[in-house]
């Protein structure tokens, strides 16, 4: 395939095949690499475009989220992401990623108020929690829950209506917290605990996960501001599983509630959502610093069958931006909670700075990644790995709403039909039984 213009506005690339040159369109977007149309590729050529995983795919245009991953950049809206962990909260990414500007005083005022008066729960929808067994993973719980929303609010399941989707998306990120702990709730044997309207939104988190009825819970702000920079780290990231099975499924016409489920139900994978449990687990298993050439040498065998988790990233090729603001959250987190002498913390270090010298992790590009410190972060405020992937989850809803919104609004959207490669059996004939060998 070569590159070619017919004038200086329109550039195209030829594709020869079978005899046939066709022109398709490169397109360009503010930043990162330039895309092929290959949207007439089967119209003109009789073929499609075969690519497992979509990784050289781009299934929509977005103003939302950009990653470089070659640069070690995430941008939001166009802030870095650096910048808004550390000088903003999460409620204002949230209506950034929305609305696509920083919200002023007023605009911002209108926000809060109105995700704080939708983060109760209708009454009816805590009997859920007692038909799941006890023991059930707080992730079953989210699908199920989440999912039942649009049993409950009719009045914002029109997609077509700009402000029932509004609506919608307020009260997805507003009561996304609420589903969460009183999964955690339920989870451990407690009371639920009701949201309070004088409390930001991770601190009203905190509260809800970790207060009981019996006795006075204060906030440490310390802590509210780490989960609050966590959030904001998982807020969006651009094309990944989750965020595509809800643009997959909100294609269809699907209502949000049921969209925000499907992503859920992705993001409960292993491979995406489980990431820094995978991390925590490993490290735990090193254990100690002593132990770390042990296992430094069995990752680079690559006959061993043990992998580092945490150590590099599909998209970043570089330091993951996310990591280094996680690091500075992991420390503040120990030395607030007095643990900076944590085992686990001593070994995460040492396989850092091994990570960042050593000529094996350089050449291939295997640093830390945000799982790397996130799940040492979670344990040390006092979340058990079961709920690790649930407040992913209450972060990228966000995310996964605004990219929803995105996608309705859309003009070029249609609904998802990916095609195949189809490698079966030809076409043949019915045997009766009576003629089969």
């Amino acid at each position: 395939m070569s590159s070619a213009k017919t004038d200086i506005a329109t550039p195209m690339a030829n594709l020869k095949v079978n005899g046939k040159t066709v022109d398709m369109p490169v397109r360009s977007g503010t930043v990162g690499p330039d895309v092929i149309d290959v949207g007439r590729l089967y119209k003109e050529t009789g073929c499609f475009n075969y690519d497992p995983g979509f990784t050289s795919t781009a299934n929509c245009s977005s103003r939302i989220t950009y990653i470089d991953g070659d640069a070690g950049m995430l941008l939001h809206r166009g802030y870095p992401i650096d910048q808004l962990a550390e000088q903003s909260n999460f409620l204002e990414v949230c209506y950034l990623l929305l609305h696509g500007e920083l919200p002023n005083a007023a605009e911002y005022e209108e926000f809060m108020l109105g995700i704080t008066r939708h983060t109760m729960l209708h009454e009816q929808m805590t009997r859920f929690y007692t038909g799941f067994r006890r023991d059930a993973h707080p992730m079953a719980v989210m699908c199920g829950v989440v999912g039942a929303l649009s049993a409950f609010y009719h009045d914002s399941t029109d997609i077509n209506d700009p402000e029932q989707r509004t609506i919608a998306a307020r009260r997805l990120i507003a009561k996304m917290p609420t589903i969460a702990a009183m999964a955690y709730k339920y989870s451990v044997g407690q009371p639920f605990i009701y949201p309070r309207n004088d409390l930001d939104f991770s601190a009203n988190f905190l509260q809800m996960c970790f207060a009981v009825p019996c006795g006075p819970y204060t906030v440490d702000p310390v802590i509210s501001r780490a989960l609050d920079r966590i959030f904001i780290l998982h807020a969006d990231h651009e094309q990944n599983a989750s965020t595509s099975t809800v643009r997959l499924a909100g294609s269809s016409g699907a209502n949000p509630f049921a969209c925000i489920a499907a992503g859920i139900a992705c993001l409960w994978g292993p491979a995406h959502g489980g990431a820094n449990e995978a991390a925590l687990n490993m490290l735990n298993e090193i254990g100690t610093v002593d132990r770390i050439p042990e296992y430094i040498k069995k990752a680079k065998d690559k006959t061993s069958g043990f992998r580092l988790m945490g150590f590099g990233h599909r998209v970043y090729k570089n330091y993951d931006p996310r990591a280094k603001v996680m690091q500075k959250t992991c420390h503040e987190v120990l030395d607030a909670l007095g643990t900076r002498d944590e085992p686990l913390l001593q070994v995460a270090m040492e396989l850092e700075r091994i990570a960042l010298e050593d000529d094996y992790f350089v050449e291939k590009k295997l640093y830390p990644n945000i799982d790397f410190y996130s799940g040492i972060t979670l344990r040390a405020i006092g979340f058990p790995v079961e709920m690790f992937t649930v407040l992913f989850a209450v972060a990228r809803t966000v995310g996964w709403v605004a990219q929803w919104k995105e996608m309705i609004e859309d003009p070029e959207q249609r609904i998802g039909r990916p095609r195949q490669l189809y490698i079966g059996a030809p076409v043949r004939n019915y045997v009766p039984f009576s003629n089969r060998g």
